[in-house]
């Protein structure tokens, strides 16, 4: 596996970065296609023994439960110092008026909702998954800030 440069950072990932959306419970969230516990963690080990490090899925695949599973295999047939962990933000997870969206409060909850689904206590890369046009862009931009210097 060739590995290079995650953008102007000094992150070294795979070229290759395996998306989890397709891990979760069919029967939450929206993606009734998802695979199931055993075939996704029997798709994240090959992953791993080809030397992808790079693993990418989302607070809102399958309700939370493409993290649950991500976190579990990684937990099981990886060193967390050698994996490279992303997820992102933005849709709903909640009912409510904060269940959604990237407001300080919003995201303040669902990176500590990720981190307990993950199984990890950071996660490498926290993303955005789309604009919030209800929140200025300060108010989302430093809340991230202050997820990165917790």
């Amino acid at each position: 596996m060739k590995y290079v440069k995650l953008g102007s950072s000094g992150l070294e990932v795979s070229k290759i970065c395996l998306g989890c959306m397709s891990f979760g419970e069919a029967n939450r969230g929206s993606h009734t296609w998802t695979l199931n516990e055993e075939s996704s963690r029997t798709i994240i080990k090959g992953a791993l023994e080809a030397g992808i490090n790079f693993f990418d899925t989302a607070n809102v695949y399958s309700d939370g439960t493409s993290e649950e599973i991500t976190g579990r295999a990684l937990a099981d047939f990886a060193n967390r110092d050698e994996v490279v962990i992303a997820t992102k933000v933005h849709g709903r997870m909640r009912p409510g008026p904060n269940g959604a969206g990237l407001s300080r409060k919003a995201i303040m909850a669902e990176i500590d909702n990720s981190l307990r689904r993950l199984g990890t206590d950071y996660v490498d890369l926290y993303q955005i998954h789309r604009l919030d046009h209800n929140t200025p862009i300060e108010e989302t931009m430093e809340a991230l800030h202050d997820v990165c210097k917790a």
